[in-house]
């Protein structure tokens, strides 16, 4: 590419959204493949960064296409369809969201992937998306930036030829530096208003601490208070737990307002009915309610101050009846049963000596089922559900399952089925519990792990490859940003 690389460059904006219509993979030769992905790297098209504050929402893959967008708010709907069903069988067609292109001389405009080298990061303390492409020796730099309803994406280099070819999410583009700008200095705005972290934080700290902050402050919605887990098809809905450890984050970062809004749209969302809702706080059907919502909610109104205490709140949410915990599914969203999370969610401290913590001094998922392993969620029983009397047995269970974690974290647990890639979630709230114990090492072990397990730009996957450590799910997830936030806090408290 010697010769096409010392042309000068043309850069070429190509939006197109894909079909929604479109047939799920079946196996067939005339499905699509995704494009390989660079050595390294993970495949176009899965997200990995978020654009927003707020209001219109987007997720941008590690090559700086827009992958996913969606409006009114973070929950709402998808401008470009990005089924996650083509995206987990390698089937999403390669003119998918919008994208950049990047013409050498006379020849076709080549997409980001084929580029010889691909790094990315956000400017700092914005969300504003910086991604460098290399193609021999001709560098191209692109700027996307969300602020108020407004999507920019800016192309550099070469003496840059940048068209965009206006569709369905066209009308949400433009192509200003002056957009980036406004988003940039509206970030920082909001970021001067959190509760810093107390004396002795490092600046990996620091920068892991701001960049939750502004993942959080991306996937709430600033109108309603409705938290998507994640900017992703499948993921753009409120989980109550998700949602409540994202209140609880805010309101011990300083964001009161944010944090109440959260909670007063999960107050308001019959978190009985369903185990998701959409934006507008309408239960997403397919999935019953989960065991420990309500008590994370509750958690929630206690830390927001909404209620003056946790079992208030349960009581009102629960209509005066006990949380109704045993029998449903719980974080792992498999089949109904008694498990640990959901018990300590209910603060149903009498149970709880039958998950093993008594005679083995370690916490097993299953109600009274040894063999169904120790489980992350555990963790809770510290916080931010408290519960002394097990604080040995959690500390044990907390330091085993750490011990058989991988440079990128840990799995949920011992029985865990869904593979050997760590998840930043579990990683992160073992590393807040554990903090709290005063296993200040431990914490600060896992904390590591969850650095090595981000994106160059900051942001933590869902889980990651166990040996790569590439995004192998949804990027960034909020719930795992909330607790790195509170670990965070919880080391090096203001």
């Amino acid at each position: 590419m010697g010769a096409m690389g010392r042309a000068r460059a043309a850069l070429v904006l190509v939006a197109v959204l894909a079909a929604a219509a479109l047939l799920l993979s079946g196996g067939s030769e005339a499905d699509p493949e995704t494009p390989p992905a660079l050595p390294g790297m993970p495949p176009p098209f899965l997200g990995v960064a978020v654009l927003g504050e707020g209001g219109l929402t987007a997720a941008v893959d590690a090559y700086g296409n827009v992958v996913d967008l969606r409006a009114p708010g973070p929950a709402g709907r998808a401008l470009i369809e990005n089924p996650v069903e083509r995206q987990a069988a390698g089937t999403v067609p390669a003119d998918t969201g919008i994208q950049v292109r990047v013409r050498l001389g006379g020849g076709s405009a080549l997409p980001m992937w084929r580029a010889d080298e691909v790094r990315q990061r956000y400017l700092p303390g914005t969300n504003v998306l910086r991604t460098v492409a290399r193609f021999d020796s001709e560098r191209v730099r692109i700027e996307e930036a969300i602020h108020g309803s407004r999507l920019t994406v800016v192309a550099y280099g070469g003496g840059a030829d940048v068209q965009l070819r206006v569709n369905a999410a066209g009308d949400a583009v433009t192509r200003s530096p002056r957009v980036v700008a406004a988003a940039a200095a509206s970030d920082r705005r909001w970021l001067r208003g959190n509760r810093p972290l107390g004396s002795g934080a490092p600046p990996w700290a620091q920068r892991m601490y701001e960049r939750s902050l502004l993942v959080l402050h991306a996937l709430a919605d600033c109108r309603t208070g409705a938290v998507a887990a994640g900017a992703r098809d499948g993921w753009a809905d409120v989980w109550p737990r998700d949602a409540a450890a994202v209140a609880i984050a805010l309101a011990a970062a300083g964001y009161q307002p944010e944090a109440e809004l959260i909670v007063q749209f999960l107050l308001s969302a019959g978190i009985e009915q369903a185990a998701r809702f959409h934006g507008d706080g309408s239960p997403v059907p397919g999935r019953g309610a989960q065991g420990d919502a309500i008590g994370w909610v509750a958690a929630a109104a206690k830390a927001t101050g909404i209620v003056g205490s946790a079992r208030q709140a349960a009581h009102i949410l629960a209509g005066g009846q006990p949380i109704p915990w045993r029998n449903r599914p719980d974080y792992w969203e498999q089949g109904p049963g008694d498990y640990l999370g959901n018990a300590l969610a209910s603060a149903d401290g009498p149970k709880l000596r039958l998950y093993g913590g008594k005679s083995s001094r370690r916490l097993v998922r299953r109600l009274g089922d040894p063999g169904s392993g120790l489980d992350s969620a555990a963790a809770w029983g510290v916080r931010p559900f408290p519960h002394p009397e097990l604080y040995p047995a959690i500390r044990e269970t907390l330091n085993e399952l750490a011990a058989a974690g991988g440079r990128f974290g840990i799995t949920p647990g011992e029985a865990w089925d869904g593979g050997e890639d760590p998840w930043s979630a579990p990683t992160a709230w073992s590393a807040w519990s554990l903090a709290a114990l005063g296993d200040r090492r431990q914490a600060l072990r896992l904390l590591r792990a969850l650095r090595r397990s981000a994106t160059p730009a900051g942001t933590l996957p869902e889980r990651v490859d166990a040996e790569t450590g590439v995004p192998r799910s949804t990027t960034p997830l909020a719930w795992s940003h909330a607790f790195a936030i509170l670990a965070l806090h919880e080391l090096w408290p203001s």
